[in-house]
């Protein structure tokens, strides 16, 4: 994958706008750890799950990368948050198992944006 300008563009948005996302939900969290707060099924996923399929729908072109690395940067919010620990990997494997869906939402939105496209130029 070659990256270009509209590429590069979604990757930086994607980053800022999961960081700041991980962040305010480590900062809202005890510990730290958003998977570990008990509002994490019910409020927090689901918005990520959001959020997901919102910048799939942006950014259209290989949206499932961008539910890739919304979920994928938690592990290094909570890094930096609460510190480097020995379950670290065990927290990486699992925000990459959480991503599986945030991809599926984010591909499905970005297929239906480039699918209603032509429609609106009608």
């Amino acid at each position: 994958m070659r990256m270009t300008g509209s590429l590069l563009a979604a990757s930086a948005v994607t980053l800022k706008v999961g960081v700041v996302f991980w962040v305010v939900v480590a900062w809202r969290t005890p510990g730290g750890e958003p998977w570990d707060s008990p509002s994490f099924w019910a409020v927090i996923y689901p918005i990520a799950l959001v959020i997901a399929a919102v910048l799939g729908a942006c950014f259209p072109r290989h949206a499932w990368l961008w539910g890739l690395l919304l979920m994928a940067l938690q592990v290094p919010v909570v890094a930096v948050v609460s510190g480097f620990g020995p379950l670290l990997l065990a927290g990486l494997a699992y925000a990459l198992l959480l991503a599986v869906p945030a991809m599926a939402i984010a591909a499905a939105a970005g297929a239906l944006r480039r699918r209603l496209a032509p429609l609106r130029n009608s």
